[in-house]
């Protein structure tokens, strides 16, 4: 493939002697070099593919357009809207016996997308270092992930719910500290656990998994704390009322207009 002009080819082994092979845009037309004629791209592949291994039997190919590609973008990012709002309304739901439960399913969406967000930060940083690709590991992966940060961060708040509920008069501080303290050494010792496992793929796995198991091991590592250093912050701070406070000092117009 390489020698093809296609040096970014990623082939992967599937069942039996079949094989799966990425590509960049392949051209409509181009010089045979055996012939001089004009064929297409994927033809004089399949030729060089023949003389080298015999014939060849390619079942599909196809193409992802930048039509498609943003129509598929668009898609997700309308999935992505409804599947947080839908979480809000059922943390609320679950969370209905305390008195701003919305803001525990607020706070649990903020610390989900940024862990989703650093996620894809990393994926891109070490894609540059291991030609790693969005692909459908890389999906099942950003799910994964997803359900991990959201589980850990619910751990937690429903701790933090029981002592509330056991004790309504204590100090808010020390309700939130509790829940947390009490939850810290589960989380650890899951996360740890996944986290070996997930080296150990990693590392000997081999190429199909690669993909996902980068995915999964960043998310455990950035969902372990998020669910206490975001979500968890950022639910004491808006109880306490100081949430407004601090996000006035990031308005600038409103820093320049009281100073």
């Amino acid at each position: 493939m390489t020698g093809l002009g296609h040096s970014e080819a990623v082939i992967q082994k599937a069942e039996g002697n079949e094989f799966i092979i990425r590509l960049n845009k392949l051209q409509e037309s181009v010089q045979d070099p055996a012939t001089g004629q004009a064929v297409s791209e994927i033809e004089l592949i399949r030729t060089t593919l023949e003389q080298k291994f015999g014939t060849l039997d390619i079942p599909s190919s196809y193409d992802v357009s930048a039509s498609l590609s943003t129509s598929i973008a668009r898609n997700a990012i309308i999935a992505i809207i409804i599947a947080s709002v839908a979480m809000i309304i059922y943390i609320a739901f679950a969370f209905k016996k305390l008195l701003h439960s919305v803001r525990y399913g607020v706070c649990a969406v903020v610390g989900l997308l940024h862990d989703v967000i650093v996620v894809l930060g990393f994926y891109a940083i070490l894609g540059n270092v291991f030609s790693l690709e969005v692909n459908m590991m890389f999906i099942a992966g950003i799910l994964t992930v997803i359900g991990y940060s959201i589980n850990n961060t619910i751990i937690v708040f429903d701790r933090i719910r029981e002592n509330y509920l056991k004790n309504p008069g204590a100090p808010i501080e020390e309700t939130f500290n509790r829940g947390i303290t009490e939850t810290l050494g589960r989380n650890i010792n899951t996360s740890l656990l996944v986290l070996l496992v997930c080296i150990a793929l990693l590392t000997l796995g081999g190429e199909t998994v690669r993909d996902f198991m980068v995915i999964l091991t960043v998310g455990v590592i950035v969902g372990t704390y998020s669910s206490i250093a975001i979500a968890s912050a950022l639910l004491i701070e808006w109880e306490k009322g100081s949430l407004g406070r601090i996000l006035g000092r990031l308005n600038p117009r409103r820093a320049l207009a009281k100073g």
